[in-house]
């Protein structure tokens, strides 16, 4: 199989699972109304691959087959640019929205696969052809995969980490003739719901005698013994004038429960192997994958700062303040867009022929956006004051008798009519004010680590020696500044072996 259709990809959702939403437990995905817009909106992606297929696909390195071009293992700095093409084209689709579209986990493990030589470490010679062979069946399969990395908070007082003799976290409980068995919990699947397969692999360090802990592995959403429990639903009804956002891209987030799951031995890539899970991520991860999560950010802000120029245009409000916060945002999208394009300009190889983009830029961005995204939502707000609430339904705009009212009391300034002004301030409520809203501000607050710790992060991370040297020179102690050559080889980043997620 090569890429697929979006008919293809619903049909494969239809293979039963035990997944709850609410007080159902979900039989059929597609239909449930929790679930239907959101796979909906799925299947044109998949249809997108297709549309776009200059763009979006190339052929398999093996079959020669079309696949997504997000599976790609990078061997230059053009094919970044490629693969950017693609990741923007479907960020588009979704506006930035949905921070877990298939191309996420594509990214993810083309960057497992592509450095696999580093999951050999401590004889894991096995474990890493296992994810070699995942890799190729994820893209010649073209399989939705979803993941779950962190171990669930029981007791914060305790860390982040399980402790030996931990019942809650996932662990290894057994060896069969056919793989391990697995039991215990891990958060928060996202695109759960969405997903043909799930991907267990490391996040944090974990700590000396938990070796039980040091999985990393992929199995079936419908394996036996897996549970998916949902939260509660942000997904509205269809009705794109009333609810744009909310009605199409809920990618849902779910707590998952391993009740004794059998792995196969071949779906195995890290078995209780704790050097192995406490270097794999070390390296090549954050940059490879920050590719695609910063070019969603980056459209994300892009369409805030479209959204609330057209609000301001709407009532015609160009006042000092208002220009004011219209420019905020778009420096934050300018700056997320001179950040990419730094890192994949000064892209480099990380070692195996692989090439990913600098991490330092996109170490930076990171750590920002905890902080950006909330005031744009802020300055969204502040922008449609009490607007926001009087925006018309469409079955409001339909009623013959209230609308002459409709179109005399709540028009747009200038020439703009009622039901454009409703547009774009239905738009701008689903995207500050309902539940789907506030579960894209968490999302945005906490997605790959928090803002705190994502600048921790970024310290760790950053080269010293041109700030050490710019300061030493004034000191005295600094005869002349590093060449250039030396500066480009100070910007560049790779993840030291402490730090990790």
């Amino acid at each position: 199989m090569a890429a697929r259709t979006g008919r293809e990809y619903l049909k494969g959702l239809s293979k039963p699972r035990e997944l709850w939403v609410g007080d159902d437990k979900v039989t059929d995905i597609p239909a449930h109304p929790a679930f239907a817009g959101a796979a909906k909106t799925l299947a044109q992606i998949f249809d997108l691959q297709h549309q776009a297929r200059d763009v979006c696909l190339m052929p398999d390195p093996e079959t020669g087959e079309p696949i997504n071009m997000s599976h790609m293992i990078p061997r230059s700095r053009a094919d970044l640019e490629r693969r950017h093409g693609c990741l923007q084209t479907i960020a588009e689709f979704t506006v930035g929205l949905m921070g877990r579209t298939p191309d996420y986990m594509n990214v993810t493990f083309a960057g497992f696969a592509g450095r696999a030589d580093e999951w050999t470490v401590n004889g894991n010679e096995r474990g890493a052809a296992n994810l070699v062979a995942y890799q190729k069946l994820l893209a010649h399969n073209d399989l939705s995969l979803t993941h779950t990395i962190i171990h669930p908070t029981i007791d914060k007082a305790k860390g982040d980490v399980p402790e030996p003799g931990n019942e809650v976290a996932l662990h290894k409980v057994a060896d069969t003739a056919h793989g391990i068995v697995v039991r215990g919990a891990r958060i928060l699947a996202t695109l759960a719901p969405f997903a043909d397969e799930i991907a267990v692999y490391p996040a944090v360090p974990l700590l000396e005698g938990t070796d039980a802990y040091a999985l990393s592995f992929c199995v079936p959403t419908n394996t036996p013994g897996l549970k998916f429990l949902c939260r509660d639903s942000c997904a509205t009804a269809p009705n794109k004038f009333d609810h744009p956002l909310s009605s199409r891209f809920d990618e849902q987030d779910a707590f998952v429960i391993f009740d004794d799951v059998e792995v196969p031995r071949d779906r195995v890539f890290i078995n209780a192997n704790l050097v192995a899970y406490n270097t794999v991520m070390a390296t090549g991860w954050y940059p490879n994958i920050m590719q695609q999560t910063m070019i969603r950010a980056q459209t994300k802000l892009e369409f805030a700062y479209g959204l609330a120029t057209r609000m301001a245009e709407a009532i015609n409000d160009f006042s000092p303040a208002t220009r004011q916060m219209l420019g905020e945002i778009w420096t934050y999208a300018e700056f997320a867009r001179a950040a990419i394009h730094s890192a994949e300009t000064d892209a480099f190889e990380y070692g195996h022929g692989v090439w990913f983009p600098n991490g330092g830029p996109l170490a930076a961005l990171r750590a920002a956006l905890p902080t950006w995204f909330p005031r744009v939502g802020e300055i969204i707000t502040l922008i449609g004051s009490h607007n926001l609430l009087a925006a018309p339904t469409d079955a409001q705009l339909r009623d013959p008798k209230l609308r002459p009212f409709i179109d005399k009391y709540l028009r747009g300034a200038g020439e703009m009519k009622s039901d454009e002004r409703a547009r774009i301030f239905r738009l701008a409520w689903d995207f500050v004010g309902s539940a789907l809203a506030g579960r894209n501000e968490l999302y945005e607050r906490f997605y790959l680590a928090s803002g705190a710790r994502n600048y921790q992060l970024a310290h760790m991370l950053a080269p010293k020696d041109r700030a050490r040297q710019l300061v030493d020179g004034i000191l005295g102690d600094q005869q002349k500044p590093p060449d250039a050559q030396a500066n480009l080889e100070n910007r560049k980043i790779n993840l030291p072996r402490e730090v990790r997620r």
